[in-house]
């Protein structure tokens, strides 16, 4: 047997930097397309600077890329002193490609000029870019980086509330500039696609289902589930607080497709069985993730 090949501490080092570094290029373009292509065009704010830049643009008739660069510097400045150099590194990686990258595009003609379409397809592809860039552990500057500035003085603030409230005070900036509430309403739905597209690629579309089946002939059902869906439960010791006497409550995490046939075998076994189904964000373990 040929001897197996052990990579050094650098080569690990490398490989990690080339597949965050690919990852960031990637999510910057879809960020970019989704913000140049759908939302500039029909002054639609994803948020953050972009909001802020998207005025500008209008007013001043300044690239976009170009003005949240510019406005990023301060920040990114700030980042290096409160929070460290690895950090604003790939924030600035990431705010300079982004940048670039809606500086290319806007010189295509938009996808769209219909505000729905824009809003539900520029929030998917900023929100779907933003979640790799973020998987990478980089930024692409804007409220991301102001978060971690604001934690460095206030570390029990939340980020997520940080980013929300920003992005809420710049959407109604934008409706403000732009005289239209229309522009508030889009640009909420493509900020809530972003949110969701971001949930999506952390937590994954997967959802499973737990099932707690209080019965005396968990024995007999906890073997039905495995001889027939090839799936393990476990039993919990439990007590009925009305009756005072002590239960097993089957505890068993399923597919969406299996709920139905354990329900179906739970109930055959013992039509009296108490049975209580709820939704599960995330499973891993062997059977799933």
């Amino acid at each position: 047997m040929g001897k197996i090949k052990r990579l050094t501490r650098k080569q690990i080092l490398v490989r990690k930097y080339i597949k965050e570094g690919t990852q960031i290029v990637i999510g910057c373009i879809l960020m970019a397309i989704g913000t140049s292509l759908f939302l500039l065009p029909n002054q639609l704010s994803s948020g953050g600077f972009a909001g802020i830049s998207t005025i500008i643009y209008y007013l001043f008739n300044m690239p976009l890329g170009t003005t949240m660069l510019i406005l990023n510097i301060p920040l990114i400045i700030l980042t290096i002193i409160r929070v460290g150099k690895e950090t604003a590194i790939k924030g600035i990686i990431g705010t300079v490609l982004l940048s670039i990258f809606i500086d290319i595009f806007e010189r295509f003609n938009p996808l769209t000029e219909d505000r729905l379409l824009a809003c539900i397809y520029g929030g998917i592809l900023a929100g779907l870019g933003t979640a790799i860039v973020l998987k990478a552990n980089a930024s692409t500057g804007g409220t991301d980086l102001l978060s971690y500035v604001i934690r460095s003085f206030k570390p029990h603030y939340k980020a997520s509330n940080l980013i929300v409230i920003v992005d809420i005070g710049i959407v109604l900036l934008n409706v403000l500039f732009f005289r239209e509430i229309e522009v508030g309403l889009y640009s909420a739905i493509a900020i809530y696609l972003m949110g969701k597209m971001i949930d999506i690629v952390f937590e994954g579309i997967y959802f499973t289902k737990m099932m707690f089946i209080v019965s005396n002939k968990y024995r007999e059902i906890a073997k039905e589930i495995e001889t027939s869906l090839d799936r393990g439960s476990t039993a919990i010791y439990g007590k009925g607080m009305y009756t005072r006497e002590r239960k097993m409550i089957l505890w068993c995490v399923a597919s969406r497709g299996e709920v139905a046939r354990i329900k179906q075998a739970a109930q055959t076994i013992d039509p009296r069985a108490f049975i209580v189904i709820s939704s599960a964000r995330e499973a891993w373990g062997k059977g799933f993730k």
